[in-house]
């Protein structure tokens, strides 16, 4: 016998001719009763196939047993095309023992692209059906992003994450019901449908985000907006904090003391979410203004002190700690409670601050190593010029041994 993993396309028009012949010569058709639904005129209503309502895997082997006793085929329905985002990935080891075929379908993917007469190879494309899902990250990396929704993120919902994140103005498509009578696309903006209700079976096409500065760390100091009672961490120091920190793509990043948000921002262009944390108001309001500017919409600001502030943040990959108003051995022993494998690297202006650090972290199980940053520039003097010193910084970088982590 042969198993059939079959993409049933959107609706019973958008079936492929060669899925409605095979369905016809199979003992048993097997899938969610909204497919089953969409073959009533495709195939004869004399109980031959046999349909069976099979959502979940073991139900699906249960459905190719019977077929198998009967002699026959088993087909499979499965939303959309095979290969994008359905159950084949996790039906294909199940069913070693048969001989399975995989057949393509029409998905919404690519009806929806049709439907606005619009390339889609360029799109990103996401899942946020059943699962968590970062609709401001995905949006930020410079193309469309087509968004499959179910569950608790609809398309309202991941609007909604837009909008909060500053982007109420982006560009967005909700299509409803693709493939089915009750089709409906619509056309506005995150912010216009972060309130709204869509059907069930929606996807959401989001433009992408305003591009923001592509470019090695260590951004010039004169691309932020500043104040004399706000600190900001200069260029030369950030790049080296960007480069012991070493943030992936996929990871949370905290910077405690943001300031200006000068790290946060930067932080922002090479992680997938950072949370700045910021006692001063005058502060949280500059760093807004840079997050702006600069399109770092990843970049989440909480206004707090630490290490009480950590509390509704999720764990930490990597913290960069600006300032600790005293509280240093606080905020590392809070940092290392959330995550203790998290990259941590702190900075100081005064010896005793980066020893402290360095003595807490050690007793934490960390393997530290402070690094002194002297930093001068040239200035005209007579027609000359002469190098004018800076403070010194000091960077107390940390990780976890290998036995540690193991």
């Amino acid at each position: 016998m042969t198993v059939f993993l079959a993409g049933a396309g959107c609706g019973a028009g958008s079936q492929t001719a060669e899925l409605q012949s095979i369905m016809k010569r199979a003992a048993v058709v097997a899938g969610p009763e909204r497919l089953l639904a969409t073959i009533q005129e495709t195939v004869s209503k004399d109980g031959c196939p046999k349909r069976i309502c099979a959502v979940y895997p073991e139900e699906i082997l249960d459905a190719v047993k019977e077929a198998e006793k009967a002699g026959g085929d088993a087909c499979v329905l499965l939303s959309g095309d095979s290969g994008f985002y359905s159950g084949t990935r996790r039906l294909l080891p199940l069913l070693k023992e048969y001989d399975v075929r995989v057949l393509p379908g029409i998905s919404s993917l690519q009806l929806l692209a049709a439907r606005l007469k619009r390339p889609w190879q360029e799109w990103r494309l996401c899942s946020a059906h059943g699962v968590d899902c970062d609709a401001v990250y995905e949006v930020s990396q410079g193309r469309p992003v087509f968004f499959l929704t179910g569950g608790k993120l609809g398309p309202a919902e991941l609007c909604a994450q837009l909008s909060e994140a500053g982007l109420a103005k982006l560009p967005v498509y909700v299509a409803e019901d693709l493939g089915t009578e009750s089709e409906q696309i619509h056309s506005g903006t995150a912010g216009a449908f972060a309130e709204g209700t869509f059907a069930k079976l929606s996807v959401l096409l989001a433009e992408a985000a305003p591009e923001r500065p592509r470019r090695n760390p260590g951004f010039p100091d004169d691309l932020f907006l500043r104040a004399d009672t706000v600190p900001m961490t200069k260029q030369v120091v950030r790049a080296a904090v960007l480069s012991l920190l070493a943030p992936g793509q996929e990871e949370v990043c905290w910077d405690i003391g943001a300031g200006t948000g000068s790290v946060s921002i930067e932080l922002a262009m090479q992680a997938k979410r950072v949370f700045g944390i910021e006692q001063n108001e005058e502060a949280l309001v500059l760093a807004g203004k840079n997050r702006r500017a600069l399109g770092a919409w990843n970049l989440q600001l909480c206004a707090g002190k630490a290490p009480a502030a950590f509390s509704d943040l999720p764990a930490p990959d990597a913290v960069f700690v600006g300032g600790s108003s005293g509280n240093m051995r606080e905020i590392l022993e809070g940092i290392h409670k959330k995550n203790a494998a998290a990259r941590i690297c702190v900075s100081a202006i005064v010896l005793e601050n980066a020893v402290q650090a360095a003595a807490v972290l050690g007793e934490l199980g960390y393997e530290t190593e402070i690094l002194q940053i002297g930093i001068s520039r040239s200035r005209p003097a007579g027609g000359k010029h002469m190098m004018l010193a800076q403070n010194p910084v000091l960077l107390v970088s940390a990780k976890k041994t290998v036995e540690e982590e193991s």
